[in-house]
C-alpha cells in the first residue's frame, strides 16, 4: 500500500519486487539457435528418407534399369554384353514376329480381367450388402471372407487344378449329374480361361467385399431412414442409396482389379503345369505376365521382356489416368 506525503499525495505503486528464486532463462547462444532451426527444417526429411532410400533401391533403379534393357538386345547368358537396337524391341512386339503371341496375350488379359473382376465384383457387393444387415454370426463371416484371401496363390491354384482336372475332377463330376459330357478345361480357350477367373474370384471376392462393407457403413443412417418414410423397398434402397453412395469405393475396386488382371501370373502359371510357363500349349491363356516370364526366362531375351514390362507400365498408367479423369467428373458431379 503507498504511502502518504506530507502534501497528502501517495506515492504510485511501483513494479512487484523481484526475488531470488525467479531463475531467469538464459538466451540461447547462437550454436544452439541454429540447430534448432536445422533440426526443424530438416527432422521431416530424415524421417521420410528410409521410404525414399527403399523406393529409389528397389523400385525407381529396377525400372530405370528395365527401361535400359527394352532399348538393347541382351541374352540372359551374357548380361553384361549389350547390343543398342533402339525401339525395336518394341517395333517387334507391335509388328514383328512375336507381334502375333504378344497381341494374343494382350487379349488374354483383357478377356480374363472381364471374367474375373465383374464376377468378382458383383458377388462382393452382394456379400458386403448381406453382412451390413444384422445377422447372426456376423464377426464369424466377415473373418471366413478374408480366409481365401491368406491363402497363398500356389496352394489356391493347385487345388483348383485338381477340380478342374479332365480325369476324376470334381467340375466333370457335376457336369455328369446333369447329363453333360466332360470337359478338357485347359486345351480350350474359354474353358482355360475360366478356370483361372474361378481361380482369382475364389481369392479376390472376399477382399472386395470387406471394402465395399466398409464403405457400407460410413453411409449415414439418415439416408435409409428418410428413403424408408418415402416407401422405398431394400431394392429401392440399394439402388438409389447405397450403389450411389458407394461409386468412389466401386471405381478404386475396379482399378484395382485391373491392375491385378494386368500382372496375372501366378494362377495360369501353375494352371498350366508343364506348358504353364508360355500359357498353355496353344497359348490360350497366355498373359502378359507369363509373355513377359516366357521370353525373358525361356526364350533368353531380356530385351524384348523388358519391352512388354514397360508396356504393361503404360497401360498402368492409363488405367491410372482414366481412373483420375471419372473421379473428377464423380466429384464436380456431386
Amino acid at each position: 500500500m503507498a504511502t502518504p506525503t506530507r502534501t497528502g499525495r501517495s506515492d504510485p505503486p511501483g513494479p512487484p519486487p523481484t526475488t531470488t528464486t525467479q531463475a531467469r532463462r538464459p538466451a540461447p547462444s547462437g550454436l544452439r539457435s541454429r540447430l534448432h532451426r536445422w533440426d526443424h527444417r530438416v527432422s521431416p526429411y530424415v524421417f521420410v528418407a528410409p521410404f525414399f532410400l527403399v523406393f529409389a533401391v528397389f523400385g525407381l533403379f529396377p525400372l530405370l534399369y528395365t527401361g535400359w534393357l527394352s532399348l538393347h538386345r541382351v541374352s540372359l547368358y551374357n548380361v553384361d554384353k549389350a547390343d543398342w537396337v533402339g525401339f525395336q524391341n518394341y517395333w517387334d512386339l507391335f509388328f514383328g514376329a512375336p507381334s502375333h503371341y504378344f497381341w494374343n496375350a494382350l487379349g488374354n488379359t483383357v478377356t480374363l480381367g472381364l471374367l474375373s473382376t465383374v464376377p468378382q465384383l458383383l458377388a462382393a457387393l452382394g456379400l458386403a450388402h448381406l453382412l451390413n444387415y444384422k445377422l447372426p454370426a456376423r464377426g464369424f463371416f466377415r473373418t471366413a471372407l478374408l480366409a481365401p484371401y491368406a491363402t497363398s496363390v500356389a496352394a489356391a491354384t493347385l487345388v483348383f487344378a485338381l477340380v478342374f482336372s479332365p480325369e476324376g475332377g470334381m467340375a466333370n463330376w457335376l457336369l455328369s449329374l446333369v447329363g453333360a459330357g466332360p470337359v478338357r478345361w485347359e486345351a480350350g480357350p474359354w474353358s482355360s480361361q475360366f478356370a483361372i477367373s474361378v481361380i482369382v474370384i475364389w481369392r479376390w471376392t472376399g477382399y472386395n467385399a470387406l471394402i465395399y462393407l466398409a464403405a457400407m457403413q460410413a453411409i449415414p443412417r439418415d439416408l435409409y431412414e428418410a428413403a424408408a418414410i418415402d416407401g422405398a423397398s431394400r431394392w429401392q434402397q440399394f439402388r438409389n442409396v447405397t450403389i450411389p453412395q458407394l461409386r468412389p469405393t466401386i471405381l478404386f475396386t475396379v482399378v484395382v482389379s485391373f491392375i491385378g488382371a494386368t500382372q496375372l501370373f501366378g494362377e495360369p502359371y501353375l494352371f498350366g503345369g508343364q506348358s504353364g510357363h508360355q500359357g498353355g500349349a496353344d497359348h490360350q491363356y497366355e498373359t502378359l505376365g507369363v509373355f513377359m516370364y516366357d521370353q525373358g526366362f525361356h526364350s533368353s531375351m531380356l530385351g524384348r521382356a523388358s519391352a512388354i514390362a514397360w508396356i504393361m507400365f503404360g497401360l498402368l498408367l492409363l488405367v491410372g489416368l482414366a481412373n483420375t479423369l471419372i473421379a473428377r467428373r464423380l466429384r464436380s458431379a456431386k
